[in-house]
């Protein structure tokens, strides 16, 4: 069993920035890869960005491209998603989560285990 805690949340205006982080209980999620999804209030459960087991290859919504980015430190078993430029509709919750597999997948089947989330709230 692995547990993720999400942290660094919170309301922060337009335009700002947030580090998100997800720290793992077990050492295990450095042989796999990482993803960040997201939660709307009304809407569906959202990819947003995926990290490969060894950081090389990360892959992005389109909706975020530019303006997030994923990393990892295997080494202290935890994934960060750096949030710049927000936007009003980036409010949700951010979940964090660990693949099945070593590779990037922006499918929400393909992930295992799961995070409680951090709410990101972006005011207009």
């Amino acid at each position: 069993q692995v547990q993720l805690v999400e942290s660094g949340g919170g309301l922060v205006q337009a335009g700002g920035s947030l580090r998100l982080s997800c720290a793992a209980s077990r050492r295990t999620v450095s042989r796999i890869a990482m993803g960040w999804f997201r939660q709307a209030p009304g809407k569906e459960h959202e990819f947003v960005a995926g990290i490969s087991r060894s950081g090389r290859e990360t892959v992005y919504a389109d909706s975020v491209k530019g303006r997030f980015t994923i990393s990892r430190d295997n080494a202290k078993n935890t994934v960060f998603l750096q949030i710049d430029s927000l936007k009003p509709e980036d409010t949700a919750v951010y979940y964090c989560a660990a693949s099945k597999f070593l590779y990037t997948t922006t499918q929400t089947h393909d992930y295992a285990y799961w995070g409680q989330g951090t709410q990101v709230t972006v005011s207009s």
